[in-house]
């Protein structure tokens, strides 16, 4: 079937719905959140089997960090060992699967920065598929930053303001390592974007899906990808 299709290169999923879904089978938020991580396995794998060589998953964002310490705590202790168990498992190795972090991972606990850090530097070399994963994200934090930074190029005499070409600011970007988003789903029902990866996807089409990320299906995958194949792209022209 994916031979027939119009695939999309690079998926992104903003990965919506792990509170809601606890709430759906009368569970604490850990329980959701930890369902939502179990899920990424999953969407990892139809997308290679479907043929898709890149996958950003956008899991935590800046306006994340304002939740309660305790739900903090849990994502922050399932972030690490999601990321180890992915760096350890040898079909990571077996299928060459490069991981990226896209975002601000400064705030974050030391421990989970070194899982981070280790699953990174455990697949560095591979490149027979690649899985962004979008972490302490948000699409202005990205903006702003990449535009301190090239002020402080500027006032330190190492750029003019003559010089400063969308190029130039995309290299400062957490997101610069990653292409152009073809296709960006998103779940729970919610019709927005939030900012997701707002410099990579101005041309990407868009998907809703009414299921909850951990209610994510293989079907619901498809579904996307053939109302992706059925339009027609015209990036402006």
């Amino acid at each position: 079937m994916a031979s027939e299709l119009n695939l999309p290169k690079h998926i992104g999923i903003i990965c919506d719905g792990n509170r809601r879904f606890a709430r759906t089978i009368d569970q604490e938020v850990a329980k959701g959140h930890e369902y939502g991580a179990d899920k990424i396995e999953d969407v990892l794998d139809w997308c290679m089997e479907l043929g898709v060589k890149t996958l950003t998953l956008w899991l935590f964002s800046t306006e994340n960090f304002g939740r309660a310490a305790e739900e903090l705590d849990v994502l922050f202790r399932i972030a690490e060992k999601t990321a180890y168990k992915f760096a350890d498992d040898k079909r990571t190795h077996e299928s060459r699967i490069k991981l990226n972090i896209v975002g601000d991972v400064e705030k974050f606990p030391e421990y989970v920065k070194k899982a981070l850090d280790y699953a990174v530097e455990k697949t560095k070399t591979y490149g027979n598929f690649c899985l962004n994963v979008a972490v302490g994200y948000g699409g202005k934090h990205e903006i702003v930053s990449a535009t301190k930074k090239i002020a402080e190029m500027v006032k330190a005499g190492l750029l003019s303001p003559n010089d400063i070409t969308p190029e130039r600011l995309e290299d400062q970007m957490f997101s610069s390592a990653v292409p152009n988003v073809d296709l960006v789903i998103r779940t729970s029902g919610e019709q927005r974007t939030s900012g997701f990866l707002m410099w990579k996807s101005d041309y990407a089409e868009y998907y809703f899906c009414e299921k909850l990320w951990p209610q994510f299906e293989k079907e619901d995958l498809i579904r996307a990808i053939v109302d992706y194949s059925e339009r027609k792209r015209r990036f402006g022209k």
